[in-house]
């Protein structure tokens, strides 16, 4: 039978399950996006860039059983879409990336958009496939996704000449597809290793991320047999629910909150599942876990990278730890750990009086803010946070709750995350809350996206934080500079660019607004619209993230850079005063 490749890729993603495709229509894929329109399973969305499909899509991933595909022009479309794809690719996300490409049929140069696709996208994605045959064409998009949700997941690219989409040639017969995937064996003899070691440890600690967050239940289970307290990475946060007696927050040492440090002093064996200990869930490495570590993985090069496993299992964690809580249950009698919960508890609540404490004059105080906005949210609210100081504000001050989900850009850490992220996220989860937290940075990078929204009449709400710079960097610049440096942003009129692209617009200007802002946002998501919240917020305390990680660079530097970083601060700072006066 003859068909065009843009047939038999439509065909392949309903076999798959997809059920929405991201990107702008153009002349290599054009017949790719008009087969789409034909199918009554796939709706092709139009965003407003690239860079936002790929974000879109990598919602998608984190929060449904859909894995996100992107349909761009090549190079243009493609490079413009990179960052979403880079950070779908350190993260350990699957993403479809299915290019366009020149025509494979002329012997002419120079075409346009004639790029080394393959090349470029070699080291941000899991694989790159070009097809060059119409037999190939099912099979390959198969493979694609298979690859990209084996092992540790990731973005795969699939290049696809515009030639073979507009033509019709021979296709034999067309596979089927299997969506049986493949999982490491588990290593029954590690486990038992892994439920000694843990057994005989006085205080035990567990770190979770990413990678535990469908074994919830079972992690729980072995906390509560082992009286053990619970952190997470930031992708994780949604992995152990913030409301539960042992959970202590982000992190463990000194860049986490109090109830996380005192909880987890002492600890003398710890449980690690899906999480590579990477720098920011670390603390620029500042949490080191102790030498009895076991470490759960289904990347094996993750695990002894930056810290030796005493117990190295390398398993899918849906496979590992149901098989460690009953192993646990059997070998371990239930350890008591009211005391454990009470201080975790206490510590929680100083954190939070601290915070409401705090002098933010006539601005928005943080603490105050995630407080109500957690009070007003569901339980399963979908919480999306950019890149930046909120994003630490979010880890610090907002619990996520049993059933919730947290999502934000962590290894490649990229700004404009939030607002095409929240859209994906929507699509996918249309029933739940789902509200983004996002800096004014952050925001205008992204920010047409919200036209995307309205035209698909998606009810969410974006809370931007407005204060007028790059916060994250600014303090990270005046700390050791005693000046900032390219981090005052321009003005922007929130109420106005709500009401230019049909968004709904609501100002929370201080602590007594707290309330009526919220609940406006909420009910104007109710109806349908997507929000601008314009949270006037103060920034001058700063996070224990942030206290601590620069802490821990400058421990460091040796004696001579320390004292030169030091007392260049200080000199800048007797300088700025007496400017002063």
């Amino acid at each position: 039978m003859k068909k065009t490749a843009a047939w038999l890729v439509r065909h392949a993603l309903e076999q798959i399950g997809i059920r929405y495709t991201f990107g702008i229509p153009g002349v290599h894929n054009i017949e790719l996006y008009d087969e789409l329109r034909e199918s009554e399973q796939v709706l092709p969305l139009l965003v407003t860039h690239e860079g936002g499909a790929s974000f879109m899509a990598d919602a998608v991933s984190r929060l449904s059983d859909q894995v996100g595909v992107l349909v761009v022009v090549p190079a243009a479309g493609l490079t413009h879409a990179m960052s979403g794809v880079g950070e779908a690719y350190l993260d350990g996300i699957p993403m479809l990336v299915i290019s366009g490409g020149v025509r494979s049929d002329l012997e002419q140069g120079f075409q346009l958009h004639e790029v080394d696709q393959q090349a470029l996208m070699r080291t941000l994605t899991k694989a790159t496939y070009r097809i060059e045959s119409y037999d190939e064409v099912v099979a390959t998009v198969y493979r694609a996704w298979r690859t990209a949700v084996e092992g540790e997941p990731g973005p795969v690219f699939v290049e696809l000449p515009a030639n073979l989409q507009l033509l019709t040639g021979e296709v034999g017969d067309i596979p089927p597809f299997e969506h049986e995937i493949r999982r490491p064996a588990l290593d029954s003899g590690a486990v038992k290793a892994a439920v000694d070691l843990l057994a005989g440890a006085e205080r035990p600690g567990i770190f979770v991320g990413w990678g535990a967050r469908d074994v919830a239940d079972e992690i729980r289970t072995i906390a509560e047999r082992l009286g053990a307290p619970v952190a997470t990475t930031l992708q994780g946060l949604a992995a152990f629910p913030a409301d539960h007696p042992l959970h202590t927050g982000m992190g463990f040492g000194p860049s986490s909150v109090p109830a996380a440090q005192n909880a987890f002093a002492g600890c003398d064996a710890m449980l690690a599942v899906g999480t590579r200990f990477a720098e920011i869930c670390t603390g620029s490495y500042g949490a080191v876990p102790p030498k009895n570590l076991v470490h759960i993985d289904i990347n094996p090069g993750a695990i002894g990278r930056n810290y030796e496993a005493a117990v190295a299992i390398h398993a899918d964690a849906r496979d590992a730890v149901p098989a460690l809580a009953a192993a646990l249950e059997d070998a371990v009698p239930a350890r008591e750990w009211d005391g454990l919960a009470k201080s975790i508890a206490t510590d929680k609540a100083g954190w939070r009086d601290e915070w409401f404490a705090h002098d933010s004059g006539d601005r928005v105080n943080p603490g105050r803010f995630f407080a109500a906005l957690r009070e007003r949210l569901d339980d399963d609210a979908i919480v999306v946070a950019d890149d930046g100081n909120h994003t630490f504000l979010s880890a610090e001050l907002m619990p996520i709750h049993s059933g919730g989900a947290f999502v934000s850009p962590t290894d490649f850490n990229c700004m404009g995350y939030c607002i095409p992220a929240t859209i994906g996220a929507k699509l996918v989860q249309p029933e739940r809350q789902v509200v983004g937290i996002v800096g004014d940075g952050a925001f205008m990078m992204t920010a047409m996206e919200s036209v995307t929204a309205v035209s698909n009449g998606l009810g969410l709400a974006w809370f931007v934080f407005n204060d007028g710079e790059l916060s994250q960097i600014a303090q990270a610049q005046q700390m050791p500079y005693q000046r900032t440096t390219c981090t005052d942003l321009g003005s922007l009129d929130f109420r106005l660019f709500a009401e230019a692209t049909g968004c709904g617009y609501a100002l929370i200007e201080n602590d007594e607004g707290i309330a009526d802002g919220i609940e406006r946002a909420i009910a104007m998501m109710a109806d349908g619209y997507p929000v601008i919240v314009d949270v006037r917020i103060d920034y001058s305390k700063k996070t224990q993230f942030t206290l601590g990680t620069v802490q821990t660079n400058i421990k460091r530097f040796d004696t001579r850079n320390k004292l030169r970083i030091i007392s260049r601060a200080l000199w800048r700072k007797v300088r700025r005063q007496k400017s002063r006066s």
